[in-house]
């Protein structure tokens, strides 16, 4: 006669491991990264406007401090 199956789902497990250290709240820049991440179009379209106004004002600024 054989044993009934083991059900994994009745089955405790007991973890001799302490628990791990709760985790710190995430930075500011991995905040601001996945805000980033999840609204994708219009982070790039911000990012190409600052980029095209901070080169236009270096490029305007050079130009008038010949």
């Amino acid at each position: 006669m054989t044993p009934p199956p083991i059900d994994s789902a009745t089955v405790e497990t007991t973890d001799l491991k302490p628990d791990p250290k709760p985790e710190a709240p995430p930075s500011f820049v991995k905040l601001a990264m996945r805000n980033m991440v999840k609204k994708g179009g219009k982070s790039l379209y911000h990012f190409t406007l600052t980029t095209v106004g901070l080169l236009g004002l270096l490029v305007g600024l050079a130009y008038l401090t010949r």
